[in-house]
């Protein structure tokens, strides 16, 4: 398997599960994923974090607002490794209850990550809600 191959599929296993378990109300597979080493960021669509020790406690307060995570897909529009980085682009669309209420939503989402010791970590992300797209 090569470089982009092994990416790939850790972003469907990996990555995917990290973030439909988020949006079920867990956050710790979300935080074993991202990077441990500054810099880590988010510009998220509900909140922001600018270091590890804000992203866990942004981590922390958006799982406690969800439950009874439904759905979670994840469409990569765009995605490439060139050495220890890599990025993705692209939607997830999210079926789950937030603030005890059914939702359905789309996120545009853009990540960064870099390949650490122990494999591919999140150093950023940002993300923004929206309610067009394909």
């Amino acid at each position: 398997m090569n470089d982009r191959e092994e990416f790939l599929n850790w972003v469907y296993t990996s990555l995917a599960q990290a973030e439909r378990a988020m949006f079920d109300g867990d956050a710790g597979p979300r935080r074993e994923i991202w990077s441990r080493e500054e810099p880590v960021t988010v510009l998220g669509a509900w909140r922001t974090a600018s270091n590890r020790q804000e992203l866990v406690e942004v981590f922390d307060v958006l799982a406690s607002s969800f439950s009874n995570c439904t759905a979670y897909a994840l469409e990569l529009i765009s995605w490439d490794v060139r050495g220890d980085l890599a990025y993705t682009l692209g939607y997830e669309r999210v079926t789950t209850t937030m603030d005890g209420r059914p939702r359905e939503f789309s996120l545009r989402a853009t990540q960064i990550y870099r390949r650490e010791l122990d494999g591919w970590r999140v150093v950023h992300r940002h993300a923004d809600a929206t309610s067009t797209g394909p």
